[in-house]
């Protein structure tokens, strides 16, 4: 099993609307940059589990925890005229870009601060905090540990 952060603007998608979603799985789509989409695809695995972090709003950090219920596949909204999220180079053939399906798993009583995360030194080495605006990345298990242990408090 492995650990990863995704990245979603809260205004958008929050921990509170996949929890309002209990056991379905939601499809965790719009994923356009090269880089967390390659992880997705490449890295990504059913079972694995991620916190769920949002960004651009009031308390920026991690806000709950999921896990994946489905691994990597073309993203469906690449190929909709009508979506926020087509893509005119992308075929049924060759899709451009992919998705995973998430299923809730925890919501946290608080949001764990950036501010925070970046104040420790424990955290330093983190992903989120070297390449903060990557979509999705991997975090590490003793990161991960170390997260929830802040979570618990």
């Amino acid at each position: 099993m492995a650990y990863w952060l995704l990245k979603t603007e809260p205004d958008e998608f929050s921990i509170d609307d996949l929890m309002k979603l209990g056991k379905k799985p939601e499809p965790w789509n719009g994923i356009r940059n090269f880089q967390a989409r390659n992880i997705m695809r490449d890295k990504v695995k059913v079972g694995d589990e991620a916190f769920i972090y949002h960004s651009s709003c009031k308390v920026v950090g991690i806000a709950g925890t999921a896990k994946v219920v489905k691994a990597a596949y073309p993203d469906p909204e690449q190929f909709d005229p009508e979506s926020k999220y087509f893509d005119v180079k992308a075929t049924q053939n060759a899709p451009r870009w992919y998705c995973i399906d998430v299923c809730f798993t925890q919501k946290f009583p608080q949001v764990i601060a950036l501010k925070m995360i970046k104040s420790m030194s424990e955290l330093s080495e983190m992903v989120l905090v070297k390449q903060g605006r990557l979509s999705v990345q991997p975090v590490t298990t003793s990161e991960w540990k170390l997260i929830g242990s802040l979570a618990s408090v």
